[in-house]
């Protein structure tokens, strides 16, 4: 429908909006030109009839109208019924006029009527008990100036209206381009889903800061696509070795069993330990699969918690998988995922314990940073800016499990909750994870106590 359009419900409301100002303009001018008009003849009728002269000079019968029309005329009428004593044409009595006559008052200023049916401007005004004068003045001139002044005020509101529908559409048009473009680009982009469709910024209103909005939003969205087209392309490439190979041992253990050969039962137990671990690697690696892309999509509800308590959790955690870790945590609160938070712990002392079979794991939380340090070979430095890239590893550690997801999940977590993670080389060998989170010494409620 073309009354859905915009830019014809802009071009309606201008055209309206001004239609009624002209109108309203128009209005206030006739009625101040009328009531000019109008004031100039009541002024002309405001004077004291002579009534003596008037009683000497009318007569019994009204004279009659000219060829112009009537002139100005004069009556005298009675609320008694007698005879009216004219002085020009007749004038027609109303019972307003009688009022007047028997009752007094303000003299009344009315259109009325002649006798012959011409216009007239009258003033009844009583002059004495009974009696009363009826001086008119001919508007029949009048009259039709006001009807030309009606008509001239109705062209030009006709002419204004139009051009205000025609204004009106050009300032739509005008206004209304961006937006077009605008549209333009979100049907192009939902047709074939082309999101590196850019729009053209010009000036800083509204249009602009929305086309700006519009760019970053493509934008994102086109980084987050090229995210999952990575993730599932980087998540086949690593599923594909440990499915290989459970595919490759399975075959052979069900080969094994159709030809009747029997493998060595040390060879089988070999195979099957194969297989278990083959099978908690793909374990491991759905899991991680699925935390980050459940990080990428939901966010848990962040709330106050005790980040100690949730290292020390961690720490536990770690040491029932055999890891030895020392620690030295001081209080801090920060507001975030406790899960999400324990699962980056955990991931970092993991790798640590990883890269030093046999050693400690120092963790140490003071002042909101938190540092997990190992006593392994640490890292060659041009590999350190690439640890925590989903799937990276580093070719040292390519023969050790995991994979390569571990600190990815850390960088999430640490991001979600505004805060900062970062690896380096310690001084004295071996590697050190600084992990830090905004938040505070003490608990809200205890800070609002303490004041």
């Amino acid at each position: 429908m073309i009354w859905r359009s915009l830019r014809t419900r802009l071009t309606l409301l201008v055209a309206v909006a001004v239609a009624l100002a002209i109108a309203v303009s128009a209005g206030a001018c006739f009625t101040i030109v009328r009531k000019q008009l109008y004031d100039q003849i009541d002024f002309e009728l405001k004077h004291k009839s002579d009534l003596p002269w008037l009683m000497d000079n009318c007569g019994p019968k009204p004279e009659p109208a000219g060829p112009y029309g009537p002139p100005q005329a004069t009556q005298i009428i009675y609320s008694d019924g007698r005879p009216t004593c004219y002085l020009g044409v007749a004038l027609k009595v109303t019972p307003e006029d009688l009022d007047i006559a028997s009752q007094g008052g303000r003299p009344h200023f009315h259109n009325g009527l002649a006798e012959d049916g011409s216009p007239m401007r009258i003033v009844t005004a009583q002059v004495g008990p009974g009696m009363a004068v009826m001086d008119a003045r001919p508007i029949g001139r009048l009259q039709n100036t006001l009807r030309n002044v009606a008509l001239l005020l109705g062209v030009v509101s006709a002419l204004g209206v139009i051009g205000a529908g025609t204004a009106g559409l050009l300032i739509a048009r005008t206004a209304l381009r961006p937006v077009g473009r605008l549209t333009k680009a979100v049907e192009h982009i939902a047709q074939t889903e082309d999101l590196g469709t850019r729009i053209p910024v010009e000036g800083n209103d509204e249009i602009a800061r929305l086309s700006s909005s519009f760019n970053a939003m493509t934008s994102a969205l086109a980084g987050s696509r090229e995210r999952q087209k990575q993730l599932v392309a980087d998540a086949g490439h690593e599923l594909r070795t440990p499915l290989t190979t459970l595919r490759t041992n399975i075959d052979l253990l069900l080969r094994s069993e159709q030809t009747g050969r029997s493998l060595d039962p040390e060879a089988k137990k070999r195979l099957l330990v194969n297989v278990k671990a083959q099978f908690a690697e793909l374990s491991t690696l759905v899991a991680d699969l699925l935390q980050l892309a459940r990080g990428d999509t939901e966010h848990e509800p962040h709330v106050e918690l005790a980040f100690h308590e949730v290292v020390t959790a961690a720490v536990e955690r770690a040491r029932l998988r055999g890891a030895e870790v020392v620690t030295e945590l001081d209080p801090w609160y920060v507001v975030g995922s406790a899960a999400s938070l324990e699962r980056a712990v955990l991931n970092l002392i993991d790798n640590a314990a990883k890269f030093s079979p046999g050693g400690q794991v120092e963790v140490r939380l003071r002042g909101g940073g938190l540092t997990v340090r190992d006593h392994g070979p640490g890292l060659p430095e041009e590999e350190l800016p690439h640890v925590f890239e989903r799937f990276w590893r580093s070719p040292s550690a390519r023969g050790l499990p995991g994979s390569g997801l571990g600190l990815a999940i850390v960088a999430q977590a640490v991001a979600e909750t505004g805060g900062q993670v970062r690896l380096a080389n310690a001084p004295g060998g071996g590697a050190i994870a600084t992990m830090e989170l905004p938040g505070t010494l003490m608990r809200n409620s205890e800070m609002d106590k303490s004041h």
